[in-house]
């Protein structure tokens, strides 16, 4: 019975020690395809061959240069929206230190209290312009007409100024979509072409190149509603600054013409 037994225990351990060297050989041979297989997916994924890339890598002169268009609209349309905010910044800014103007004793000497790249400064030096310059046959020109356009020119310049960079994005805004289109139109004739050519209309030859051309239409959009809402926002803001400029105008010509008659 001692024997039995001791043979049985050493046939258990021996068929212990070949079920693990089996698991371990699987383990050995499972991870080198665990890693193929992730390499694979990877590779795949690096690899889209109707991704932006792909596109770039398989275009033409024509949707290179396109896109290259819309990069660059996208560039300036974000540029000038940047730009803009921080000018309307500071305007406002302006408008709220232009307020210490009115406890000056005198035109001059408020005119010198504001900074010297302010609208408001500029609106102050046109009028002291105007009365100084108020002679010969400017002369002639009554002195409340010839301060108020003399104001009106200043308030002219400052909005030209606030208008600086809007059309660039209205051009922006309108024009991207049908730059995007034309890019979509000029890839669909080509994928086309090409599939005539190899006489093989399966859904995988006409999928992938038509979903690259339909990329640039996405991409026209994508470059065409930034600049929009950009456009909007920013005329809005810049009618709440200009109304800051105009009523400041309106008290200065008042202030000026009393200075004057006093």
């Amino acid at each position: 019975m001692l024997n039995s037994g001791i043979r049985t225990s050493k046939s258990i351990s021996f068929g212990l020690a070949i079920l693990f060297a089996g698991a371990a050989a699987l383990a050995q041979t499972a991870e080198p395809a665990a890693q193929t297989a992730s390499a694979a997916v990877a590779a795949a994924a690096t690899s889209n061959p109707y991704g932006l890339e792909a596109l770039w890598a398989t275009s033409d002169v024509v949707t290179k240069t396109v896109l290259l268009m819309l990069v660059i609209m996208s560039i300036g349309s974000w540029y000038i929206m940047v730009v803009k905010v921080l000018e309307q910044s500071k305007m406002g800014k302006q408008a709220e230190e232009a307020q210490a103007f009115w406890t000056a004793k005198t035109v001059a000497e408020g005119t010198k209290a504001l900074a010297e790249d302010s609208p408001y400064r500029f609106m102050a030096d046109a009028a002291n312009n105007a009365v100084k310059k108020h002679e010969g046959l400017m002369g002639h020109i009554p002195v409340n007409d010839w301060v108020s356009m003399g104001l009106q020119r200043a308030v002219d310049r400052i909005q030209g100024n606030t208008q600086g960079g809007l059309a660039f994005l209205a051009t922006v805004g309108s024009t991207s979509p049908f730059v995007g289109l034309f890019g979509t139109v000029w890839g669909i004739y080509h994928a086309l072409t090409a599939i005539g050519i190899s006489g093989q209309a399966s859904i995988d030859k006409v999928a992938g190149p038509v979903g690259e051309a339909l990329i640039m239409t996405a991409i026209g959009l994508a470059v065409a509603v930034p600049a929009v809402l950009a456009y909007n926002w920013l005329v809005r803001r810049n009618k709440a600054v200009m109304d800051q400029v105009r009523a400041f105008s309106s008290d200065l010509h008042a202030v000026v013409l009393g200075t004057i008659k006093g």
